[in-house]
């Protein structure tokens, strides 16, 4: 009965842990040096951040109190920007630079997503910060920021802890 029971709990930790497979992840193998080009890419808009205001506390709060349409535009603008993307990969069924096909699956609504994005905004109006600008932030000299880093990287730690014990 025992054995059971674990094989029950394993293989619901197996589908659920599918959740946060890639299905579009290569699976050819390359060197090291393949990824300095997601370092490049990083910096580039480590830099494009900086300069359009992105990770400025200050424009955050803006947002958060209705004072400015800045972080609005350019939130909207890269919606734009995906949901194009997403239709012309789909329209004309474009492969990665590998000629590896890239397909989109369907997601469930959970009602867990609606209490996450509301702690999710709450801490970002909060403290200035989510975890796109984060390295930024702390790249600019707004060395207090490592507080939040080191509390998004505990809450996602108690998260994965905590996370078959969930409602999902």
């Amino acid at each position: 009965m025992a054995n059971l029971v674990e094989q029950t709990a394993q293989s619901e930790h197996d589908i659920r842990a599918t959740d946060s497979i890639c299905i579009n992840e290569s699976q050819k193998q390359h060197k090291w040096y393949y990824n300095l080009k997601y370092l490049v890419v990083g910096l580039f808009f480590g830099v494009l951040f900086v300069k359009a205001e992105v990770i400025s506390w200050f424009r955050i709060q803006e947002m958060f109190r209705l004072q400015s349409f800045h972080m609005y535009g350019i939130i909207g603008s890269a919606v734009l920007v995906g949901m194009i993307s997403v239709w012309l990969i789909k329209r004309y069924r474009i492969k990665t630079i590998l000629g590896e096909a890239i397909t989109f699956t369907d997601k469930k609504f959970n009602k867990g997503q609606i209490y996450g994005g509301l702690i999710f905004g709450l801490g970002w109006g909060l403290t200035g910060a989510c975890p796109g600008p984060l390295f930024a932030q702390i790249g600019m000299g707004a060395t207090v920021v490592i507080v939040t880093l080191i509390s998004a990287v505990a809450g996602t730690w108690v998260y994965g802890r905590f996370r078959d014990q969930l409602p999902h």
